[in-house]
């Protein structure tokens, strides 16, 4: 399909029925992955990705914190995590240093990670915006609120 008729159908307005048609979990796939580089097309100008771009954030909001509860707070699992981490560690911008007892750890920010997330923080406001006028505040907040919902309701699933 051409990109004017891709174009087009997007523009349709979406036909609600009583019941769930199709997959979810594709229709999910193939909106964050459109959220996704909408984000990171703009976020590259400061040398990050959308996705070490808020792991950076949360970082420098809970810090210092255990990997595991860092994991959690970002709904993904310690291994993603990990491997997430590796890259940010490299550059210099996160350490993982000894904490309370032998066992456990924390994750931090260095200065440069500072200064790095205040620098993709300007890109990733200019994205936000354009993704809100693109869309629609008022369809952003009912998104929110849609997403948290939902978590909190799968969350609430997986707790039973």
């Amino acid at each position: 399909m051409d990109r004017p008729a891709r174009d087009k159908l997007a523009k349709s307005p979406p036909t609600v029925s009583a019941s769930p048609y199709g997959c979810s979990s594709q229709k999910l796939r193939q909106l964050s992955r459109r959220v996704s580089q909408h984000f990171d097309h703009i976020v590259a100008a400061s040398g990050l990705k959308t996705t070490q771009y808020s792991l950076l954030s949360n970082i420098v909001r809970l810090e210092p914190v255990r990997p595991g509860d860092l994991a959690d707070q970002l709904e993904m699992d310690a291994s993603t995590l990990t491997r997430n981490l590796q890259p940010l560690v490299a550059q210099g911008w996160v350490v993982v240093g000894p904490g309370d007892d032998g066992r456990s750890r924390f994750v931090s920010a260095t200065p440069a990670g500072r200064g790095k997330r205040s620098a993709a923080q300007r890109e990733w406001k200019k994205a936000q915006l354009a993704f809100n006028a693109r869309v629609g505040e008022d369809m952003v907040v009912r998104l929110h609120a849609l997403i948290d919902d939902c978590l909190a309701r799968l969350n609430e699933a997986t707790e039973v």
